[in-house]
């Protein structure tokens, strides 16, 4: 069996990387809370890399779209990701409800940050989908597709132990650490973004590079 799409796959999504953004959107969850999004953005991360893995040729001829064109919409979600945190208002001093309806709300508003900008596009964003894209379309045989869906499971498990690790992170930081980790996360993040929709630009428009 080859593990390189493996050990690419788990490098590109590199979910410890994304643990302070996790400590950022979950701030004021309560352990449930916390536990439904781990779980919601590792089944999360399964499903994109597996649908990649199956019919992502076919959906991007579909809608006749290009990998490219694909990088530069990723890049952009990740832009307004790294303004809204860069932008975001300290942890404290946002209202705390107590009400059930309340924490029906946030339980839903958990599934949703797991959904985006979590797993889409921070954890499986334009370079893992295309990764997988990519390998999916050297894959031989039914099995080797199968083997990329398996790939899918081992990297949904490494999302659940790496963010399992954000609360006691989040505890030796403190709220003014979270504070000024989220900012300078929000900055590497939106410079990122740039990186991403530049390659894809660039591909689209080769002129941009000369």
């Amino acid at each position: 069996m080859d593990l390189k799409p493996l050990i690419t796959l788990v490098a590109i999504v590199n979910p410890l990387a994304i643990v302070p953004f996790f400590i950022h959107y979950t701030q004021g969850f309560n352990a449930e809370q916390r536990t439904q999004t781990i779980r919601t953005a590792a089944f999360s991360a399964f499903v994109v890399i597996a649908a990649c893995a199956l019919i992502g040729l076919q959906v991007l001829d579909f809608f006749n779209i290009s990998l490219q064109s694909f990088q530069v919409g990723g890049g952009l979600l990740l832009l307004l990701s790294a303004m809204n945190m860069l932008n975001a208002r300290p942890a404290e001093d946002r209202p705390h409800e107590a009400t059930l309806e309340a924490g029906a709300e946030k339980a839903a508003m958990g599934n949703s940050i797991a959904v985006v900008p979590l797993t889409i596009p921070l954890l499986t964003g334009p370079a893992a989908m295309s990764t997988v894209v990519i390998y999916a379309d050297q894959a031989a045989n039914f099995w080797q597709h199968l083997a990329l869906v398996g790939y899918g499971i081992v990297v949904a498990a490494c999302v659940w132990g790496s963010f399992s690790m954000a609360e006691p992170i989040a505890r030796v930081l403190g709220k003014t650490g979270i504070n000024v980790m989220t900012r300078l996360m929000g900055l590497i993040l939106a410079a990122l973004a740039i990186e991403v929709m530049a390659g894809g630009l660039v591909k689209i428009f080769p002129v941009l590079a000369g």
